[in-house]
C-alpha cells in the first residue's frame, strides 16, 4: 500500500533530530528531482491529530518543525486550520483517501512553503492518518503559473501573480515595475540612471520592518539605479544572486537602503531578475520594464536549473506586463474622452451632476453610453443623454463621435429635432453593421435624447429617439415623466421616416430634470415602466436644497443592480433655477421703420439701472439698433428683442419670422449698405444665429 512505503520512509523511532540523516530511504520513494532535489516529506498522525513521527528531510522542508506529539495544526496557517482539520477527520472516520490538495505549511520563523498534501489512512494493523507533503515540483508550478499569468490586464494584478509565483522559489517576492509601466507611457531606451521603479507587488502579506518597501512605495533613486545596473551588463538582461547578508550590504553600502530593499535583520539570498521586452525597431538593446527579487535562507543556494526556470518564468511574464502597459495607455486615454465628455459644472441658472458606472469587467471603464451639459449661446442650457449598443473602445469611439457631433450641432443654433435628424444620417453613414457588431457594438440602434432650457422665459424643449423618457420632478415634489412623440432610434431605416417632434413645458425655478440611460432601470424581474415608476418615487426625494452629487450617488445606490452591471449606468440630475426676471428684458415690436428707435428707448433706461459703463451702454444700444434694423428690413415681424444680464456679460437676441440667414460679406468702400453686421461683429464678443420654431433670432455678446 501506499501509506506503507510512506510510512516506511519515515526513520523508526519518530521525528529526527536536527542535522541527522535519515536512517532508511526505500528505492524509488520518489524523493528525488531535478538535478537531485529531494521534495517528499512524510508525517505521521495518531487519532488524536498529532504527529508520532514524521520524515522533513528534504532542503525545501527547512525550518518546518515537526515534534512528536504536537499537533499536526500548528504547522497550518492559522486560517487553514478548520478545513484541514474536517479533512483529516474524514479520512480517519471514512478510511477514504484524500489526495493531492495544494496547502500552505508554516515554518517556524513565519513564513510558508507551498505544498501538495495528500491525506491517507495508515497502514494496517496500525491506526492513525499518514500525511504525504510533496514541495511544488518547479517545472510544474513554471507551467501552472505560466498559464495563470496574464489572465488580467490589470498591471497590479498581473504583478501580484508573477509575485505569488515566484514564492515557490523562495521566502520573499517583490516585483518591482518602472514608471513608464504605471502610466502607459511608450517603451523607450532608457539609461540606467533615468530608470525609476516603484514596488507593484510584495509576498507574503504580513507586517514588515519599517523602512521597509511595500507596494505602492517608490524605490529610492540610487535604489532603482543598482538594481537596473546590476541585471543590464553589456546591453544584455541576466539574473543575479548575490549569496549572501554581507555582499548585499556591501553592494548597497548605504544602511537605509538595506532596510529599504532587504527582508528584515536575518540571513538573506537574493536572486534579481529582470522583466525586459525587445526594444521598438532601431533599439540598440532591450528594455527593462522592472526587476524582481526572490529572497531565501543563504544556505539554500539558487541552483543554476532554478535561475533558468526563473528567468523563463519572468521573460513570460514580462509580455504580459508590456500588454498590461499598453492596455493602460488606451485606457486612459478613452477615459480622457470619458471625461471631456461628462458634464461640466453648472451656471447660475442651472446646477448639473452626473455618474457613470461602465460594465463591468469587460468594458475596460468605457462603454456606449453618454451624458453631457453645456452653455449655448442666449443663455441657454443643452442636457444631451444617448446610449450606443455595446461597450468598450468600438463603443466609446461611436459614442464620442456622436456626443461631440450634437455639441457642435446644438452650437450652431439647431434645434433639438433638427440635431437627431442629422445624428440619424450620420449614424447611417458611418456605421458598419458586420464590424461592429464583431467588435460587440453598432451605432445602428443608438439612441438619444436632448434638452434646452431657457432660464429666460423657464422652458425645455426636448426631442427623443428612441430614448427613455426623462422624468420631470416639479418644486412641490411631483414628479412625471415627458416626452415628445415616440421616434425609433437612430439609423432605423426600416421604419417609415418621420421628423422628430420637439416637445415643449415649463418649468419653474426648483425643477429638477432627470436623464437617464436603460442600465438603471432595467431589471429582468420587471418591466421597464415599473423600473421608471422606482426612478420617479426615488428622485422625488431628492430636497431642493441636497447637494445634487451626492445625491445623484444615492439615487444610483438605491436602483443600480447589485451584482455585476450588465449594462452602463448612467444618470444626470439637472436642477433648474432660472434667471432673475431683473436680470432679463423681453419686448414685442411690430416690424415698422421706427422699431429700431423705439428698441433703443426701452434698452437705455434699462441699462442704465443695471449700472452699464456708458462705452458698453452705447455698444449695447448701437448692436441692438443694427440687429432690430435687419429683423425689419429684410425678416417679416413680429421683432422679438430680449436682453439678458450675467454678471459682466450683457447677451441681446433680436428674433424675427424670416428664413434668411445673416452673413458677413466683403463690401466695398463707397457701398450705403451692409454694413450692420460689420458694426455688430466689431462692437461684440461673439455673434450668432440659432433657428427657432418660427424662424430666426440672431444673438450677440457684450461686455457690460
Amino acid at each position: 500500500m501506499v501509506s506503507g512505503a510512506l510510512g516506511d520512509y519515515i526513520p523508526k523511532g519518530g521525528a529526527r533530530a536536527a542535522g541527522e540523516r535519515p536512517l532508511h530511504r526505500p528505492s524509488g520513494a520518489g524523493g528525488e528531482a531535478e538535478g537531485g532535489e529531494q521534495i517528499l516529506g512524510v508525517v505521521s498522525l495518531g487519532q488524536d491529530l498529532r504527529i508520532s513521527g514524521s520524515n522533513l528531510d528534504a532542503a525545501p522542508f527547512a525550518g518546518v518543525s515537526a515534534a512528536p506529539g504536537t499537533a499536526f495544526a500548528d504547522l497550518l496557517p492559522p486560517g487553514d486550520v478548520p478545513t484541514v482539520t474536517q479533512r483529516l477527520q474524514r479520512v480517519l472516520d471514512t478510511r477514504e483517501a484524500h489526495v493531492a490538495r495544494v496547502q500552505r505549511l508554516r515554518r517556524d520563523d513565519g513564513t510558508e512553503m507551498v505544498v501538495s498534501m495528500s491525506i491517507l489512512p495508515a497502514a494496517p494493523p496500525q491506526e492513525g492518518l499518514t500525511v504525504s507533503l510533496i514541495a511544488m515540483a518547479k517545472r510544474l508550478h513554471l507551467y501552472a503559473s505560466a498559464a495563470a499569468i496574464g489572465t488580467s490586464l490589470d498591471i497590479g494584478e498581473t504583478a501580484q501573480s508573477l509575485a505569488q509565483s515566484l514564492l515557490a522559489w523562495g521566502d520573499v517576492a517583490a516585483v518591482n515595475l518602472d514608471y513608464a509601466v504605471w502610466t502607459g507611457e511608450a517603451v523607450t531606451e532608457q539609461a540606467q540612471d533615468r530608470i525609476r521603479l516603484r514596488r507593484a507587488a510584495l509576498v507574503p502579506d504580513r507586517a514588515w520592518p519599517e523602512g521597509y518597501l511595500t507596494p505602492g512605495d517608490n524605490l529610492p533613486r540610487e535604489a532603482s539605479r543598482l538594481l537596473a545596473g546590476a541585471v543590464m551588463r553589456d546591453d544584455v538582461a541576466r539574473a543575479i544572486v548575490i549569496p549572501d547578508r554581507e555582499s548585499i550590504e556591501r553592494a548597497l553600502d548605504d544602511p537605509q537602503l538595506v532596510r529599504a530593499l532587504v527582508p528584515g535583520s536575518r540571513p538573506v539570498s537574493v536572486a534579481c531578475i529582470p522583466l525586459v521586452v525587445e526594444g521598438p525597431e532601431g533599439a540598440s538593446g532591450p528594455i527593462v520594464l522592472g526587476v524582481t527579487e526572490v529572497w531565501r535562507r543563504p544556505e539554500c543556494l539558487f541552483r543554476e536549473g532554478e535561475l533558468l526556470d526563473l528567468q523563463e518564468l519572468v521573460a513570460k511574464t514580462a509580455r504580459h506586463v508590456d500588454l498590461a502597459r499598453q492596455h493602460q495607455r488606451e485606457h486612459a486615454q478613452v477615459l480622457a474622452l470619458q471625461r471631456r465628455l461628462l458634464p461640466r459644472a453648472g451656471s447660475d441658472t442651472i446646477e448639473v451632476a452626473s455618474v457613470y458606472e461602465p460594465t463591468t469587467p469587460d468594458s475596460a471603464g468605457v462603454g456606449g453610453d453618454w451624458v453631457n451639459s453645456f452653455p449655448l449661446p442666449g443663455d441657454r442650457t443643452a442636457l444631451v443623454v444617448g446610449d450606443v449598443v455595446g461597450h468598450g473602445l468600438g463603443a466609446a469611439a461611436a459614442m464620442g463621435q456622436l456626443s461631440m457631433e450634437a455639441r457642435a450641432l446644438l452650437s450652431a443654433g439647431l434645434g433639438p429635432g433638427e440635431v437627431l435628424e442629422r445624428l440619424d444620417e450620420t449614424v447611417t453613414l458611418l456605421d458598419d453593421t458586420d464590424a461592429g457588431l464583431a467588435a460587440g457594438y453598432s451605432a445602428l440602434g443608438s439612441t438619444c435624447c436632448i434638452a434646452v432650457y431657457d432660464p429666460v422665459d423657464h422652458r425645455v424643449l426636448i426631442s427623443n429617439a428612441g430614448h427613455l423618457p426623462p422624468v420631470l420632478v416639479h418644486p412641490d415634489g411631483s414628479a412625471e415623466t415627458v416626452g415628445a412623440q415616440p421616434h425609433p432610434a437612430l439609423g432605423a431605416e426600416f421604419v417609415v421616416r418621420e421628423p422628430f417632434e420637439v416637445h415643449e413645458f415649463t418649468v419653474p425655478p426648483g425643477s429638477l430634470l432627470v436623464l437617464y440611460t436603460d442600465g438603471l432601470v432595467e431589471d429582468p424581474a420587471a418591466s421597464i415602466d415599473e423600473g421608471i415608476g422606482r426612478l420617479t418615487d426615488v428622485v422625488r426625494e431628492v430636497h431642493p436644497w441636497d447637494d445634487l452629487q451626492q445625491a445623484a450617488r444615492r439615487v444610483v445606490a438605491r436602483l443600480a443592480p447589485k451584482e455585476p452591471l450588465r449594462d452602463d449606468v448612467t444618470l444626470l440630475l439637472a436642477r433648474m433655477a432660472g434667471r432673475r426676471s431683473r436680470d432679463t428684458a423681453t419686448w414685442h415690436l411690430p416690424a415698422r421703420a421706427d422699431t429700431p428707435a423705439r428698441a433703443r428707448s426701452l434698452a437705455a433706461p434699462l441699462l442704465r439701472r443695471w449700472h452699464t459703463g456708458e462705452q458698453a451702454r452705447d455698444s449695447t444700444l448701437l448692436v441692438i439698433s443694427e440687429l432690430v434694423t435687419n429683423a425689419v428690413r429684410f425678416g417679416t415681424g413680429p421683432v422679438t428683442v430680449r436682453l439678458v444680464r450675467a454678471g459682466s456679460l450683457l447677451t441681446c437676441e433680436v428674433g424675427d419670422t424670416g428664413n434668411g440667414r445673416p452673413r458677413l460679406h466683403r463690401g466695398d468702400l463707397l457701398d450705403d449698405t451692409g454694413r450692420g453686421l460689420h458694426v455688430v461683429h466689431k462692437l461684440t464678443t461673439r455673434w450668432g444665429v440659432r433657428w427657432t420654431d418660427t424662424g430666426k433670432a440672431v444673438w450677440a455678446e457684450l461686455e457690460a
